[in-house]
């Protein structure tokens, strides 16, 4: 009897790893939608991870994160957006308004966390911003709103210029918000504004190529997921045409660009890292309530001012997060 007992327990023994593998829960999986590309998005992802972290998950530990990138070409969301549903993730972060659109059309039930959506109310995307209901919650950017503030700063670094136009990409979806409420700055200026549009290289190119004919002595960059992967391209254009440019993300400065404000793609993304965590752990997305920037940064570069011939005030310095010298 005894050694019946040792062999059925030492059998038993042998079995508890085995039945311990096949009980152990598989690694969360998030997907990741977004419309650029992999390179410019790095320090989007890291921040991201970072937010992922500090609620206790590890990317490639206890969870695991797949990507699908556009390449800025936004016909390809929605097939990209079903992928990642097929696959049956856990969740979905969504980086921008057009991929959150994607993924909203995509899935009613896998919980979607987005990054920088503008007016995600207006856009039908939550009920509202303290109550969002439905599968979606994240954190919205106030882009549009801050392109007043845009054309006054540009304003206040070139006074002498008498057109300052606006540069947007018509397939974003804030585009026809920001050129129905952007005239307003152009008349508090007292000037025109010609509004010039761009959803390719060739088309960024040929915008700057008509700034001379139009007498443009300034030039805002709305901001766009595409636009945001050709800083170089915007930097080396705006030195090759002289035109001072001012845009919404510090990248664009590092880069080469003259002047930025607005919001830390970084903190936002960190702390969509923290939703996405939270919404893991059991949280709903309905009630979380989407955030909103309340820091902005500015930032300008002396050299590419110098390059330009302009002396910034030292109102603008005085104001600055950071100086690129």
């Amino acid at each position: 009897m005894r050694r019946r007992n040792f062999i059925t327990l030492l059998g038993g023994a042998t079995a508890w790893p085995l039945v311990a593998r096949a009980q152990e829960k598989p690694i969360p999986v998030i997907g990741f939608l977004g419309a650029g590309s992999p390179e410019p998005a790095a320090p989007n992802v890291a921040a991201l991870r970072q937010g992922l972290s500090e609620i206790g998950y590890i990317d490639g530990k206890s969870v695991a994160i797949e990507y699908r990138w556009a390449g800025s070409r936004y016909d390809r969301l929605p097939e990209l957006a079903a992928d990642l549903v097929g696959r049956k993730v856990d969740l979905l972060v969504a980086g921008g308004s057009v991929p959150t659109l994607a993924a909203k059309s995509a899935t009613s039930t896998i919980p979607i966390v987005f990054a920088s959506v503008g007016d995600p109310v207006a856009l039908g995307l939550i009920a509202s911003l303290a109550r969002p209901g439905g599968n979606i919650t994240g954190v919205a950017s106030i882009n549009v709103e801050l392109v007043p503030k845009l054309f006054e700063l540009l304003s206040e670094l070139v006074p002498q210029a008498k057109v300052i136009a606006l540069l947007l990409n018509p397939d974003n979806s804030n585009a026809e918000r920001t050129i129905r409420d952007v005239p307003d700055a152009a008349r508090a200026k007292g000037g025109r504004l010609p509004i010039l549009k761009a959803r390719s290289e060739s088309e960024i190119d040929a915008a700057f190529a008509s700034l001379a004919q139009l007498q443009v002595g300034g030039l805002v960059i709305a901001a766009d997921p595409f636009f945001n992967s050709r800083q170089e391209q915007f930097a080396a254009l705006a030195s090759r045409h002289a035109v001072p440019a001012i845009y919404s993300y510090r990248k664009f400065v590092t880069a080469g660009g003259l002047i930025s404000y607005g919001t830390s793609s970084g903190s936002i993304y960190r702390q969509v890292g923290i939703y996405a965590g939270r919404v893991l752990k059991g949280e709903k997305p309905a009630d979380l309530p989407v955030q909103q920037p309340t820091t902005f940064e500015l930032v300008i570069n002396l050299k590419t001012a110098k390059a330009l011939g302009l002396t910034v005030p030292q109102s603008i310095l005085a104001l600055a997060d950071e100086v690129i010298e």
